[in-house]
């Protein structure tokens, strides 16, 4: 099964037989001192009829804290949150936000490895949606999914330590910040030694969708992330990790995900850091 939807192949979904769930995830990293972004604004002025809204900070992730600026939610309140928003095992899933994906990544990351076996996610957000919008807000039937989290796919800061050394453990985060030169949120910059810098920004098109599967894989393979090979991912909060994930999966190249990421590490004296483009 693909990762990723087409706009026109997402209309063709809607008008079928089998239409799938749609989930809003609108979501934008705040810095300091600018205003927060309101996704739910954002979704009840325009979405895509049908759609549910789903606040990532809320539904998507538990609390800042010890784990993370985005740490895994409680299962329970992950669980009631998709069933409120009509998501059922034997329903096909897709999700959205407003961009190239980092959001509507981590609700897809969230149900995959929760045990849902139908997820896509909008190639190209919403700015790829050409048909009409509706306004205010969708109330759904309430779905029946329940989250069975699997064995595999998740990376804690022991095991992407680990696979630091083992294995390939991609840092999805801007080059600068992996280097150390530039770090506007967390209280450290740089990155977990044996990490190779791989920003998730160059794994999308100027037009925000992703780059053919062909190209994604030479440029994996390039990292040394190939088939075979065990690869773990992280960011700063589990956010764009989460669309570099899902960009390996649509190169056929399965990865785990290190929720907790940078935010975590790097508020751990005890962890160490390297500076510089050299992984170690």
């Amino acid at each position: 099964m693909n990762a990723i939807v087409s706009a026109p192949g997402l209309a063709g979904a809607l008008a079928g037989p089998r239409p799938p769930v749609l989930l809003d995830v609108r979501w934008q990293l705040t810095t300091a001192g600018a205003p927060p972004f309101d996704g739910r604004a954002a979704y009840e002025a325009g979405h895509i009829p049908g759609a549910v809204y789903v606040d990532l900070d809320r539904e998507l992730a538990g609390p800042p804290g010890a784990g993370g600026r985005h740490p895994l939610p409680g299962l329970d309140a992950f669980g009631a949150a998709m069933r409120r928003a009509g998501v059922s095992a034997g329903r096909p899933v897709v999700a959205y936000d407003g961009g190239p994906g980092w959001a509507a990544a981590r609700a897809w990351w969230m149900l995959r490895w929760t045990g849902h076996p139908d997820v896509r996610v909008l190639d190209g957000g919403l700015t790829a949606w050409d048909g009409p919008l509706a306004t205010g807000a969708t109330v759904p039937e309430p779905g029946d999914f329940t989250p069975e989290p699997g064995g595999r796919g998740l990376l804690d800061a022991d095991g992407a330590a680990a696979l630091a050394r083992s294995g390939v453990l991609l840092d999805a985060r801007a080059g600068e910040r992996y280097r150390g030169e530039a770090e506007p949120i967390d209280p450290v910059g740089g990155h977990i030694p044996g990490a190779v810098s791989a920003p998730t920004t160059e794994n999308v098109t100027e037009g925000g969708t992703f780059r053919p599967a062909g190209e994604l894989r030479d440029r994996f393979r390039e990292l040394g992330a190939a088939e075979g090979t065990e690869v773990g991912v992280y960011c700063g909060s589990g956010v764009s990790g989460a669309h570099e994930v899902l960009a390996l999966a649509v190169a056929g190249i399965p990865a785990a995900l290190y929720v907790g990421s940078w935010s975590q590490w790097s508020a751990d004296p005890a962890r160490p850091v390297a500076v510089g483009p050299d992984p170690h």
